[in-house]
């Protein structure tokens, strides 16, 4: 492709949608795996349709789209149908991404994975955004009203923060408040910049 792509992961409640929409600002593209994974189970799409005859009408709401709590309750507690949900959605979520990626306008892209497990073969440079499990509670908890039995499964099946930091090339801290975080972006900015052939720095 030619093209530098950044994968930007972090654990639920780290603050990834915070940082990649700093460098959306500075008019970077951002293919989003929670965005496509969005788009390709939306009524009529082939996987939609797969995962109704799976599981059942009850899986659709009144007005045919996905009852995300429902399926998200399914899979958490089921190993097996959590494989088999990923069979279907994950090649069609990879085909939307790589489609944003090959169009992308911009001099390096983003590319935002819920949770990455080490090489990935779109990805040229990992930043990770950390912050404490104890700062993820607080905030998911703050956000999504679910209790820390809830958050700490979800949690359990994303990789450790030992996992993620073990690969990354760059690693933002995002405990602090949100100037430090511009602050950071704003390097990385550059930074990418001169590794994606933008050797002066400017966009």
């Amino acid at each position: 492709m030619g093209h530098f792509v950044v994968g930007l992961t972090g654990g639920i409640g780290s603050g990834k949608s915070a940082v990649s929409d700093r460098f959306g600002s500075r008019g970077i593209v951002i293919a989003d795996a929670d965005v496509a994974a969005r788009q390709v189970v939306e009524p009529g799409s082939p996987a939609l349709q797969k995962i109704s005859a799976h599981f059942g009408e009850g899986i659709l709401l009144s007005d045919g789209s996905l009852d995300r709590a429902q399926l998200r309750g399914i899979v958490f507690a089921d190993a097996v149908e959590r494989r088999w949900l990923e069979s279907v959605t994950v090649p069609a979520i990879m085909v939307c991404l790589e489609h944003i990626l090959a169009n992308s306008t911009s001099p390096y892209s983003i590319l935002m994975l819920s949770s990455g497990r080490g090489q990935h073969p779109l990805i040229d440079r990992h930043l990770v955004v950390d912050v404490a499990e104890t700062t993820q509670l607080q905030r998911v908890a703050a956000r999504d009203k679910n209790s820390a039995a809830q958050i700490q499964a979800i949690m359990a099946t994303q990789p450790s923060r030992a996992e993620r930091l073990a690969y990354a090339h760059d690693v933002i801290t995002n405990e602090g408040d949100l100037r430090t975080l511009d602050d950071n972006v704003a390097v990385l900015h550059l930074k990418y910049l001169k590794l994606s052939g933008v050797a002066d720095g400017r966009t």
